[in-house]
């Protein structure tokens, strides 16, 4: 019985959906990274800020509550941001002359000795509000709290486009495999006739696939590979200190290694149960 090569395009679709795997799968783990780095960052982080529109009360209160900040056991450093760092922050917005336009709070970065908790966070705003009623005092990480919930939806969304990509393969291989058995169906029957067992033609059928599969596995590891640094050299040239938390580790890389081989074992089980069941109604 001649090997029933699935040859033509299966190889290319394969390699296809790998590549597409490969993708999403790396878009996923950067996204991981991203939010545990940013996380881990900002878990003691918290920002004081004075909202006074007098500059001369505006910077006694920042003043005061520098020196009550700096002597609490909570707090293990302290910053108050310079005028200059935040007329460059907002001057993309606001253009010049924003002080007279639009009054801008005195920021002061702390950072605790632990988590940015509800109750340390209360502590602190007691402690400031005496000598700085503007003050308003708020955990870095809440801020990013929408972020950190659209970045849990795009890893969700990676997470469903891996199984539908699986899930496509497996198809794919299905309707590859009864075509093949459909072209082969009348030397089946004659090597039926003369003994041979459903297990030993599907094993033949598992060794086309799996040649087909690792071969466009390979191919897909390549190309997505590829697709993965260029996008990571494009993120990288945006000098964003978050979007540098999202860099694939080893292990990631391990793991993205790791796609085509379970490309193949999906692609054999699916030849191997497609053509075992296809064999008992057919004969």
């Amino acid at each position: 019985m001649p090997h029933a090569r699935l040859a033509g395009p299966m190889p290319w679709v394969i390699a296809i959906m790998v590549a597409l795997t490969v993708i999403a799968g790396a878009g996923g783990l950067a996204l991981s990274n991203l939010a545990g780095t940013a996380r881990s960052e900002l878990s003691g982080a918290a920002t004081v800020q004075i909202v006074e529109p007098l500059v001369s009360e505006r910077d006694r209160q920042t003043r005061a509550a520098e020196r009550v900040l700096s002597g609490l056991p909570d707090v293990a450093g302290l910053r108050v941001v310079p005028k200059e760092e935040l007329d460059a922050l907002l001057d993309p917005w606001l253009g010049g002359g924003e002080e007279q336009a639009v009054p801008v709070p005195a920021l002061i970065d702390i950072e605790l000795r632990g988590p940015a908790t509800s109750a340390r966070l209360a502590a602190l705003r007691r402690a400031v509000a005496p000598v700085a009623p503007a003050a308003r005092i708020d955990a870095q990480s809440t801020w990013l709290g929408p972020v950190f919930a659209a970045i849990a939806s795009l890893q969700w969304l990676a997470v469903a486009l891996v199984v539908l990509l699986a899930l496509t393969s497996a198809a794919a291989v299905w309707l590859a495999a009864r075509s093949a058995l459909g072209t082969n169906r009348d030397t089946i029957e004659i090597v039926h006739l003369l003994g041979g067992s459903d297990a030993q033609i599907a094993r033949i059928f598992q060794r086309s696939v799996g040649f087909d599969a690792t071969a466009g596995g390979l191919v897909g590891l390549a190309l997505g590979a590829a697709a993965v640094l260029v996008l990571g050299r494009q993120f990288a040239a945006l000098g964003s200190g978050m979007i540098a938390g999202g860099g694939l580790a080893p292990t990631d890389w391990l793991l993205i290694a790791a796609i085509p081989l379970a490309g193949v074992v999906i692609a054999i089980v699916t030849a191997r149960l497609t053509v075992l069941g296809t064999l008992r109604r057919m004969l």
